[in-house]
């Protein structure tokens, strides 16, 4: 059994023995049935399980369009392949229960073992914060009213912009505004506090440029329309702590809110922050129990939920 998660960014694939992650952004027009294709040599494509959230990518005019694209692309190389739905249901053709079920798939996949935790997934775009012991609740959940629920907190380890989060920052005690300027985006940050290393950038930087920690502040200095020599390195550290200040406070209130509606009594992470979060939180880092599938959550859940219910 082969667990496939199609992102706007990101294809992920887990089966038995691996877990591959290709960045393969949509919007970018790229051949999803190649990235498919190329992903699947040497793999048996009898079973495969498909959830997604790449339906919401700008190329698309409507998420039902995105859906479809998403379904022929993937049965094209593999044609009995499964997608699960909103409705915790698998699917083989594309209904719009399909548009983004992944973090579904993860909680459908935990709900038994840990019913009474709550699941923070940070990704390289968005974080989920999902109260596993209401299940049923959950169901028919879209992104929308996940958003209103404060269940999807639209900033992730890699690609949030900077200025997404910072309209201001102190730099040596003065408040400055800043750009909101495709400049910098989370990984910069991360990777200029030590939380992830060169390898873990993901992603193309904003200024196609490397992914040093010299690049990284050279990025940041630009949110507040500087050169890195203008602010220094300190400057550039105190952009970066206040990011990560706000974005951790919107996670952490997130899961307080989420905490005090479920009952829940605590907390496990996944996704590519999932140490990250595990630290913030005083979670459970997954990745302990699950090892690096974690890193792609859904794509492993959905194969082990597949095959649970004989949707194989």
């Amino acid at each position: 059994m082969i667990g496939i998660d199609v992102g706007g960014a990101n294809t992920k694939v887990v089966d038995g023995t691996s877990v591959v992650i290709r960045y393969a952004p949509l919007w970018e027009g790229g051949a999803l049935t190649d990235t498919i294709r190329e992903l699947m040599q040497g793999r048996d494509l009898r079973h495969a399980a498909v959830v997604m959230s790449g339906e919401l990518a700008d190329c698309f005019s409507t998420k039902s369009e995105g859906v479809a694209h998403i379904v022929q692309a993937v049965q094209k190389v593999i044609p009995s392949a499964r997608f699960y739905g909103t409705d915790a249901r698998f699917h083989t053709k594309p209904v719009p229960e399909l548009a983004a079920a992944n973090w579904l798939a993860s909680a459908d996949f935990l709900k038994d073992r840990y019913p009474n935790a709550i699941l923070v997934d940070m990704g390289s775009t968005t974080t989920d914060v999902i109260p596993l012991r209401r299940f049923s609740r959950l169901v028919g959940l879209t992104d929308y009213t996940r958003l209103q629920k404060g269940y999807l907190i639209y900033t992730g380890l890699l690609r949030t912009p900077v200025a997404a989060l910072l309209q201001k920052v102190t730099i040596a005690g003065k408040e400055v505004g800043t750009s909101p300027e495709y400049f910098a985006i989370s990984a910069d940050v991360h990777l200029v506090l030590g939380h992830i290393p060169p390898s873990g950038y993901a992603c193309p930087a904003p200024d196609h440029q490397a992914a040093t920690r010299e690049d990284a502040m050279r990025r940041l200095a630009r949110v507040v329309c500087a050169d890195l020599e203008e602010i220094g390195p300190e400057g550039v550290m105190e952009i970066a702590g206040q990011f990560w200040e706000a974005q951790r406070r919107a996670i952490l209130t997130a899961i307080q809110a989420a905490t005090r509606e479920s009952g829940a009594r605590e907390v496990i992470t996944a996704g590519t922050g999932s140490r990250l979060i595990a630290g913030i939180s005083g979670g459970l880092d997954l990745r302990d129990v699950l090892g690096d599938v974690v890193d792609a959550l859904p794509a492993y859940a959905v194969k082990e939920v597949a095959q649970r219910t004989g949707s194989s």
